[in-house]
Formats: structure tokens, sequence, C-alpha cells
């Protein structure tokens, strides 16, 4: 056996044997040593690409705007208070504690740019910025919003880009910092002498009031965002305490059951809803005229059903979104326009308007929300007796974008099982109307109402219907579409009243709050319609006084009160006694 191995031994492995075994490889950092030192000019050129990529990391950070109306140039050639102090500050300091500062800087900076990318998102989609405190959790309900409208592989993808972002952000712009505070200090004097210079410009700028095209040269943009971030949280904080005492205050708080409400006894009470319904509907150019036929052709139609309606304008706690903070405010009468607001009046006593009437004894309270796929404690402080979720409708036809079924079919669920059955009381019901919700794509389509069944008609209608995609980036087609989709709420809902209601039915419909920027412009207002819809004139002239426009249309010069004055106003108009209670 010895000799077949020895046989089987090449020359070549004979010399290896009689060398010893081969070299070590160089290790990576010996090779790029190598080639660094083989390519100076190389090497060079990539470190200043370095140094000027930091720098615009930094400077670009320091005077980023919070809103993406001020993302102009003029905003990012202006010399920043923070970078000069900041060199001051790493001139002065020797190097382990210049290290540790430049390390805070980064990170903080880092998280300073997320927030200010947070804020634009806010102020884009809800008309505000963004609260460091409460609106953390909202962000899932971003996520849900993104998965329903556009799939389930772009939420993914959308949730792990932020994360990444997050982790980038954070991490080069320490990197970035670390790097220009070792560059200052390779040559401490022409750094000093930079520093001075910039200093005295800056000074110069700002005791001229120099500007470029309106924006101030000198910049103090990070301190003042900053210092806004900081009172946002003490405003948060303090808000709390104070809002908890306005809460247990109630102008009918102690009111008993028999002085609620008694003009409306032996009333159907319906309250709705519609998603985004806002003043831009009604008369912004771009997308009234078809909403504006579509309330002027429901008023008619109405009428001649034996409907009369006055309408006027509410001005909302909330704005492109966050539509339970609009129903919250328009029931308890309180102004609930964050989170923590909505947490607090959810868990107290305060009486809603819902609830007014389950506290009378004289009526059956029950809510159609085709929006809720979860548990809903809410149901408790409203008051009802009984809640229809998106699960317990009956519907088994496709979801249109986040809207979980088209408003007719919620309507005509409702009249199914709810509203079209015998009862011993009267009913008072709350419905959510969610086919006007963004994306607005793709839109149902109105259908004989005896051809609903169970959903099915709609998935021809959804599958011919527009992308979200298509629709969700594009201002012009967002606009067109969202008309339609609230000209499709409001025919279904007066179709189903002029279909089901009866003498003895009173209507009370609006919108939540507007639609988004990119739909109702920079500067809407936050105004949305309201309607009274009624056959017994009794329930119309209870509120004559309020100057309300006849029929569905609010005129211009209509009043425009507070969303959250709503419910006062309307238990005192309809003969409620006050009896106060205090906290």
């Amino acid at each position: 056996m010895s000799e077949t191995i020895a046989e089987s031994t090449s020359p070549e492995a004979e010399a290896t044997a009689a060398d010893g075994p081969p070299p070590d490889k160089p290790s990576l950092r010996a090779r790029f040593g190598r080639w660094r030192d083989s390519h100076p000019t190389a090497v060079r050129n990539i470190q200043w690409a370095l140094n000027v990529l930091a720098a615009v990391l930094v400077l670009g950070a320091l005077l980023l705007p919070n809103k993406t109306v001020n993302l102009h140039v003029r905003e990012f050639v202006r010399i920043p208070a923070e970078a000069i102090l900041a060199a001051a500050v790493m001139l002065a300091l020797p190097r382990r504690p210049r290290l540790v500062v430049a390390i805070v800087s980064g990170v903080s900076l880092g998280a300073l740019t997320i927030l200010n990318l947070l804020d634009m998102g806010f102020n884009e989609y809800l008309g505000r910025a963004f609260n460091p405190v409460l609106d953390w959790e909202l962000l899932d309900d971003a996520r849900s919003y993104v998965d329903d409208s556009l799939g389930t592989g772009v939420a993914i993808g959308a949730t792990v880009g932020a994360f990444v972002l997050v982790l980038l952000l954070l991490s080069l712009m320490t990197l970035a910092m670390v790097r220009l505070s070792d560059l200052l200090l390779r040559d401490k004097q022409v750094a000093t002498r930079g520093t001075l210079i910039a200093a005295t410009v800056w000074v110069a700028c700002s005791a001229l009031g120099l500007q470029v095209a309106g924006t101030p040269i000198a910049s103090e943009h990070t301190a003042a965002i900053a210092e806004l971030q900081a009172r946002r949280v003490l405003y948060t904080m303090r808000d709390e305490a104070d809002f908890q005492k306005v809460a247990r205050t109630d102008t009918f708080g102690n009111t008993p059951g028999d002085q609620l409400v008694p003009d409306l006894r032996g009333k159907d009470m319906i309250f709705t809803f519609i998603e985004s319904y806002g003043r831009s509907a009604v008369e912004d150019a771009d997308i009234a005229p078809g909403v504006d036929k579509t309330l002027t052709e429901s008023t008619a139609a109405l009428a001649k059903a034996g409907f009369h309606a006055k309408s006027g304008w509410l001005t909302s706690a909330t704005y492109g979104g966050n539509s339970w903070l609009g129903h919250s405010t328009t029931l308890s009468g309180l102004w609930i326009d964050n989170q923590q607001r909505y947490r607090t009046v959810m868990a107290s006593d305060h009486l809603s308007l819902t609830k007014a009437f389950k506290k009378t004894g004289d009526w059956d309270t029950v809510g159609v929300m085709p929006g809720v796929q979860k548990g809903w404690p809410e149901q408790k402080y409203y008051g009802l007796d009984k809640v229809y979720n998106a699960f317990q409708l009956g519907y088994q036809g496709p979801k249109f974008s986040w809207s979980t079924m088209p408003d007719q079919y919620t309507l005509e669920a409702y009249q199914r099982q709810v509203h079209g059955k015998k009862r011993d009381k009267p009913l008072m019901s709350e419905i959510i109307l969610t086919s006007s919700h963004q994306p607005w794509a793709p839109i149902p389509k109105m259908v004989d109402w005896d051809d609903l069944g169970d959903g099915s008609i709609f998935k021809a209608i959804q599958k011919a219907g527009n992308n979200p995609s298509d629709i969700i980036a594009d201002s012009t087609r967002s606009k067109q579409e969202y008309g339609k989709s609230i000209s499709y709420s409001v025919t279904a809902l007066t179709q189903w009243l002029e279909r089901y209601g009866s003498d003895d039915t009173v209507l009370v419909f609006l919108g939540d709050h507007q639609p988004i920027s990119r739909v109702s412009g920079n500067n809407a207002s936050r105004d949305v319609p309201i309607s009274i819809v009624a056959k017994d004139p009794k329930v119309l002239d209870k509120i004559a006084s309020w100057n309300w426009t006849d029929g569905l249309k609010p005129a211009h010069n209509a009043p425009v009160w507070k969303m959250s004055s709503f419910r006062d106003r309307f238990l005192t108009a309809y003969g409620s006694t006050p009896h106060p209670s205090q906290g």
C-alpha cells in the first residue's frame, strides 16, 4: 500500500513538500493599503468626494424645511448658524470629547431630519405637523392604508424602505459629523480662520436682513425646528391634564333622560358621516360642478318624495384623515384634535349625542361601521346597543381599495338587517359611509337596488375601475375621482332615503373632514357641509334660527360653526334642558 502511495505522488507535489506550505494571502486591509499607495490621486479624489458628501448631508439636514411647499433651492443656499457654532465647539475640544460631541450631534441631526420628513408627510396628508408624543401609533394605520389601497407587497416594501431610510439617516449623519470634525483638525489654523469668517458673514447678513427670493441668508432653522418640537412635547403633556378637566364639565351631563330631545320623540334618527366630504367638494372650481349637480338633483328628488333639507358648515377638528376625530368632535361637543384627547373622552362619562338618545330609554340605538374590522370598544361611549362591522353586513363582493364595501350596499344591508325590521321603539342610528375614502380608485357605481344581493354584482365594476397607483400621485385625476366619489356617496344616501324613508325619518349627514391638500389645496379651509333632512316640517322649523340654507347645498355665506358646537346646539334646538355636570 505504501508503494502505491509513493507511485501516485507527482513531481509537483514532491517539490511543494520540499519547499514548504504556500505563503499566506495578504489581508484585505493590506491589499487596500497597497492599492492606496499605488493610486494616490484616486485616493485623494475619493477623500475629497467623501468630504463634500459629508458637508452636503450635514448642510442639507440643517436647512431641510418641514413642509413640501418650502422645498426650494433658495432654502439650501443659506448659512446655518448651527454649523458655525458646531465648528467652533469642535475646534475648542480635545480629541475624545470632540468625537463624543460629533457622534451625539450626528444622531441628533439624523433624528431631527426624520422628524422633518414626518412633518412633511403629515402636513401633506393631515394638514398638521407630526406630534412626536402621540402620532407614532398612526404610522401603523398608514401601513394598513397602503396595504388596503396598493397591496401587501407595496406595504411591505414601504415599511422596509422606511426602516432602511431611518437607519441610513442616523448612521450616515453620524459618520458625516465625525468626518467633518476630523477634517477641521487637519489644519486647525485654516479651520479657525474659516469659522471666524463664516461667523462674521452670518452676523452681517442677519444685521442687514439680506435675503434670497424672500428667504433670509442667515439661518437659524435647525434651532427653530428643535425648539418647535420641544414646544409640541410640552404642549401635549400640559394639554392632557387640561383636557381631562374640560371633559369632566358637561352642559347636559346631569340632564334626566326624559328631558333630552323631547321634540324628536317618535322619530327614526340617522346620523351619517360621509368620508372626506369637505367644502372643496362644493366650492372648488375643479371639483364642484359634478358634486353641485348631484346636490341640486338630489334636493329636487327628495322634495318630490316629500323631504326637505337645510344645510350649513362646520369647521372640522381634523383634516385629510383621522376621521374618528371628526366623528367624536361632532358627537361629544368637545374639540378632539389629537389621539390623546380622543382616548380621554372615549374613557369618560361625557355625554355623546348618540348616547343622549339611549339615555332617554325611548330609542333603540345601532351603529353601522363598514370601516371597522376589529374590536371597537368605542361602542360603549357612543351608547350603541348593537354595532355592525365590516364582517356583519353579509357582503361578499370585492373591496374598493380601502373601503370594504360600496355605500349603496352598506345602506341596503342596514335596511335589510336593521331599519326594515319591526320594533317596539324608534331607531337611532350612526352610519359611516366609506366609499369616498382616498385614494378614490376604484370607485363603485350605482346599480339597481333590487339587484344588490350579497354584493357580488360589484365584482365587474371593481375590476373595470381605476388602479389606485394611477390616481394616488396625480393631483388632477385625484380631484376628478374624489368629486365622483362624493357624488356617488350622496346619491346612494339620498336614494336610500327616497326609497325607505318615512314621515318620521330624520337624517343628519355631514363630512368628517376635508380631503388631503393634494385635492383641496394648501390653503383650503377645514369646513365640511352638514344637512338635516326630514318630512315633518316641525323638525326643520326648530332650527329656523340657525339661518342655514334650504336644500342640500349650503350657501357660501351660510353660518360656519366649530364642529364641537353642534352637539349642544342640536340638543338645545330639540328641547333638551341643560343640567350641567362639574368634574
